[in-house]
């Protein structure tokens, strides 16, 4: 992994311990003078070099954040190491905030196919990095890049329109009224549920599995499964029916039935569709998310020890 040079962090401090202005330049001071190796990761070849390694010649990032005190803070400290650019000039794109804000970044900047890195400063933050105490341009330095692939929903209204969205959790249908939807679903064009009434129905990927999909009753799956799960939203009918686990490749319809008095919405992450007669859904396989977590909490293990939790 990551070898240290002989000039060590032993006299750097974590930014809860740092009390006054003078004791934050001193820090500073001390930081800009470590010298740490490159890492190069063997399973993707991403190569992350200090700022210190390189003469002091600061990476390029992009920062989104929360307008919290904690978020403030962090920012203050990538300051020192990095140089602020625009979303398409950046090597990396930073996150501080939630799971929500690191959806919304995803969603909007995937295109650029650059890393992410999310630093929790909300509440659950299970996508996020925590920021524990010891040196935060390190562990983005020594990261681990986790590959994500995102659904994409196709969502016919009865008015005709079709809505395209892309999600990296879960794509979901749901009743829109006090009436239980009707639907039907089909996998790869084979008619598996012939008519379920439920409030509705999750579409997971293995990013997403330990989300809506688990507080559903759904099955948390590894990142390396190759699988998408399929799960209803209280079933009534056949209630008994816990869901199904299918191939990553597998395509998935919704047919919505007696949507007159059954009116039902489509919805891929935080994008909602109304009056939907039918959805379909797969995965992107041909599309690549990547995401940097800290290299001894990888999304694998997080997603893992979720399952031991009550």
């Amino acid at each position: 992994m990551v070898a240290k040079t002989t000039n060590s962090l032993n006299n750097i401090r974590p930014l809860s311990q740092i009390a006054s202005k003078k004791e934050f330049e001193e820090d500073t001071e001390r930081r800009s003078a470590a010298h740490f190796r490159v890492r190069e990761d063997s399973s993707t070849g991403s190569t992350y070099k200090s700022s210190a390694e390189v003469g002091l010649v600061k990476r390029s990032i992009f920062i989104i954040q929360n307008q919290s005190t904690k978020a403030l803070e962090i920012i203050e400290r990538l300051k020192i190491f990095y140089d602020y650019t625009t979303p398409e000039k950046a090597e990396l794109i930073v996150v501080i905030g939630g799971d929500g804000e690191l959806l919304h970044a995803l969603h909007k900047y995937m295109h650029l196919n650059i890393p992410f890195y999310g630093i929790n400063a909300g509440s659950i933050g299970f996508l996020m990095n925590s920021l524990i105490d010891s040196d935060l341009p390190i562990n983005i330095h020594e990261a681990t890049i986790t590959h994500l692939h995102p659904l994409t929903m196709e969502a016919i209204a009865f008015n005709g329109i079709t809505y395209s969205a892309l999600a990296i959790n879960e794509a979901s249908i749901f009743r829109k009224t006090n009436q239980a939807a009707k639907f039907r679903i089909e996998v790869d064009d084979i008619e598996r549920m012939p008519e379920l009434i439920a409030d509705g129905a999750i579409v997971s990927t293995p990013a997403g599995s330990s989300a809506y999909n688990l507080s559903a009753g759904g099955a948390i799956l590894p990142l390396s499964s190759n699988l998408l799960c399929l799960t209803p939203i209280c079933p009534f009918r056949p209630r008994r029916w816990q869901g199904a686990l299918l191939p990553s490749s597998s395509l998935i319809k919704f047919d919505i039935f007696e949507n007159y008095k059954r009116p039902v919405n489509a919805v891929a992450d935080f994008q909602e569709f109304e009056n939907i007669k039918s959805v379909t859904v797969h995965s992107l396989q041909n599309k690549v998310i990547k995401l940097l977590f800290d290299q001894h909490h990888s999304l694998e293990d997080r997603i893992i020890k979720e399952q031991f939790y009550g």
